[in-house]
């Protein structure tokens, strides 16, 4: 197992540094460069001085040179003023004025454009509200899901069945800026109790808007598809020969599902919760603006429609490096459930 681990990290380590060059080619083309050029100058800025800025800043610089600073294995150099002094890029980063380095390897994510501070000071107090929000999500949709699935799946067929997988359809169905609208009215126009609140929770605090309202928006949605997965599983493992074996031994059916059933039942939809994680990572976006909700996915479109470059290389990385990280933990967790996997 620690052998399968350790070959795991370093595939994860070379997917991770194959996917952030392919972001890094993406968000350094030359439109985006020129729009960063632009909000940094102003909009009547020449074509002179806009090449001027860019040079300025090393985005004309070899490509896998900065795509090496970035990851901190090429040396930074600092900008040249009027007099031919070392100054730093960007002034309100505090970035050394010599030469250094300083990229991921460091810890240095480099220089929000959007926001005026450093990427480590903007994505992970965000990544932070956004991992909240996830683990109540989680607490709210997993247990009401696996309930729901295995109540399905116990007596296939039944009432009880077919009106649980008709209310776990729908909910899949109904896509999360659709349930929010619904919430929102309900709440709002119905019931009064938002009085128009939609006060940011990094900002003015949580609110029943921008934070009970998410969790319920994405957690019903997620809901109903593991319920669906959870009962096709139960459905399956209820047909087994061991089960009637069970059975005709004279256990009563609550200690069969109990005892035999409901252990073997959750080996595929752990993997499906698992994969809730870089779901509910990405997924939250909508949400999140929906809400304003100022988390990952709200700094991730401030990010990109401000062409924050280094901020949404952060958040790139963050959110391969959450893919890869669930996916092992995925992996490994079913090899412990099922006996009968064995990791080679």
């Amino acid at each position: 197992m620690l052998a399968f681990i350790v070959r795991r990290l370093g595939t994860m380590a070379l997917t991770m540094l194959c996917l952030t060059l392919v972001v890094f080619f993406m968000v350094n083309l030359e439109p985006n460069l020129r729009k960063l050029s632009i909000s940094q100058l102003d909009m009547r800025s020449s074509d002179e001085h806009i090449e001027s800025w860019l040079q300025r800043n090393g985005y004309r610089d070899n490509f896998f040179v900065r795509y090496g600073r970035w990851l901190g294995v090429v040396e930074k150099q600092p900008n040249m003023n009027a007099e031919g002094q070392p100054v730093p890029r960007f002034s309100y980063c505090n970035e050394p004025a010599e030469p250094h380095y300083g990229g991921i390897l460091q810890g240095d994510f480099g220089c929000s454009t959007k926001f005026k501070t450093t990427v480590s000071a903007k994505l992970f107090p965000a990544l932070g509200a956004t991992g909240i929000l996830m683990f109540w999500v989680m607490v709210v949709m997993v247990p009401i899901s696996l309930l729901i699935g295995i109540l399905a799946g116990m007596r296939e067929g039944s009432r009880t069945d077919r009106t649980l997988s008709v209310a776990s359809i729908t909910t899949t169905a109904t896509p999360e800026y659709v349930s929010g609208v619904i919430f929102t009215v309900v709440f709002a126009s119905w019931l009064g109790w938002l009085n128009g609140s939609a006060a940011s929770a990094t900002g003015q605090g949580i609110t029943f808007y921008n934070f009970t309202l998410p969790v319920m928006t994405m957690a019903i949605y997620g809901i109903g598809y593991i319920a669906r997965m959870t009962r096709a599983s139960m459905v399956e493992v209820m047909t087994q020969q061991y089960i009637r074996t069970a059975r005709l031994k004279g256990l009563s059916f609550g200690a069969v599902v109990v005892k035999h059933a409901l252990r073997n039942a959750l080996i595929a939809p752990f993997t499906v919760i698992m994969l809730q994680f870089p779901w509910l990572l990405t997924g939250v976006v909508i949400v999140e603006v929906m809400f304003r909700y100022q988390g990952f996915g709200y700094t991730l479109v401030e990010a990109a429609g401000n062409n924050d470059i280094d901020l949404l290389l952060g958040c790139s990385l963050v959110s391969v490096a959450v893919v890869l990280s669930t996916q092992l933990i995925s992996d490994v967790g079913y090899a412990y459930l099922n006996p009968r996997i064995r990791v080679q």
